[in-house]
């Protein structure tokens, strides 16, 4: 069994809106979905984690969208919150769902929707259905193959998701030593290395943390 992992481009006027509206708002920097349930129908009914704050202007693009039905939020102490979300997916999404499912290839979630305007969205599956993932992705959709390997569950675990910003920021933080002890890097060291201000750099690092320590605690697999 294989899996292939997806970078999807589209151009704004067939994002979905909420998408559009990470993109365009400062203080978002992704939304992950993380489960469906009738995915792709005419009504179907989501689970997104939101990396981003504060919810109040996410609420009022939300009302603002023809396509929401219902909506509930839950706000987390890491400055993200929890949305619940019944809608009417885009004829977009409705078109790359159609032809996911005619590809015969399971969705492993979460797919995550990123402020540079892409999704990255895992699939498993045979070997000969991974092969025609490309192939399945509708026009408009511009598709760039990210990984592509053996399935395995541990490897794609999405406890630990972090958003591209927060991965730069970690890696930055390894190079610099700021995880060494004694710490010889600093903030302003991982500032540095990936543009932009030490405040910035510390809140990517403290959310990263706290999304990594969180899918440890969660973990089933426990202390070895």
């Amino acid at each position: 069994m294989k899996y292939v992992r997806l970078s999807l481009a589209m151009d704004p006027p067939v994002r979905h809106p909420m998408h559009q509206f990470v993109v365009e708002t400062d203080g978002y920097d992704a939304s992950y979905m993380l489960r469906g349930n009738s995915v792709g129908e005419e009504l179907q009914t989501l689970l997104f984690h939101v990396d981003g704050f504060p919810p109040d202007p996410y609420r009022a693009a939300l009302e603002a969208t023809d396509l929401v039905v219902d909506y509930a939020i839950s706000t987390c102490p890491d400055e993200t919150f929890y949305l619940y979300v019944q809608d009417r997916p885009s004829e977009t999404d409705t078109a790359l769902v159609e032809a996911l499912t005619r590809a015969q290839l399971v969705l492993v979630s979460p797919v995550a929707y990123l402020a540079d305007g892409t999704v990255e969205l895992t699939l498993v599956g045979p070997g000969q259905a991974v092969q025609r993932a490309v192939d399945a992705v509708p026009d408009p959709i511009d598709v760039d193959v990210l990984e592509v390997g053996t399935y395995d569950s541990r490897r794609l675990d999405t406890g630990s998701t972090l958003t591209d910003r927060q991965f730069a920021a970690v890696a930055a933080a390894v190079e610099t030593g700021y995880y060494e002890n004694p710490r010889d890097g600093t903030v302003a060291d991982v500032a540095e290395r990936i543009d932009c201000a030490p405040g910035t750099a510390a809140e990517h690092l403290r959310k990263a943390e706290a999304r990594v320590m969180a899918g440890l605690v969660d973990s089933d697999t426990g202390p070895v």
